[in-house]
C-alpha cells in the first residue's frame, strides 16, 4: 500500500525561515557525519519507536520537518510520526541532495574533510 498521498510534505525553499521549527534527520551515522544542517537533530529512522519521547519534548508543540537524502525514508518516518500521534511532522521534498542545491549550509562531523550528503 502506498500512502505517500497521505503525507504532507513541503520543499527546502518552503521550509520557514528561522529556528522556530525542529529538523529532524533520519538518516544513518555515517550520512550525519558526513554532512548535515546545522540545527538539525539526529535520530536514524531505525531508533525512532524507541526515542520517539525525545522529540515529543524537542518539538514543544512545533512541527517537525523530516528529512533523509532524498524523501524516502523522511516520508515512511512521516507518516509514522503522525499516525502514532508522535508530533505532527512534515517530509521535506529532496531531502540534504535538495538542502544542499538550495545552498543552505551543511556541516560535517569528519575533521579535515568538506561537509557533503552521502
Amino acid at each position: 500500500m502506498n500512502h505517500s498521498a497521505d503525507v504532507p510534505t513541503v520543499s527546502v525553499d518552503d521550509l520557514p525561515s528561522g529556528e522556530e521549527y525542529v529538523l529532524l534527520d533520519v538518516r544513518e551515522q555515517d550520512e550525519w557525519a558526513a554532512g548535515h544542517a546545522p540545527s538539525a537533530v539526529h535520530i536514524p529512522l531505525g531508533d525512532l519507536p524507541s526515542r520517539a519521547a525525545e522529540l515529543t519534548e524537542l518539538a514543544d508543540d512545533r512541527p517537525v520537518y523530516v528529512v533523509c537524502r532524498t524523501g524516502g525514508r523522511s516520508a515512511r518516518a512521516t507518516a509514522w510520526l503522525n499516525a502514532a500521534g508522535v508530533v505532527d511532522a512534515v517530509n521535506v521534498a529532496g531531502g540534504m541532495k535538495s538542502w544542499v542545491t538550495s545552498g543552505r549550509p551543511l556541516v560535517g562531523e569528519n575533521d579535515g574533510v568538506a561537509a557533503e550528503v552521502l
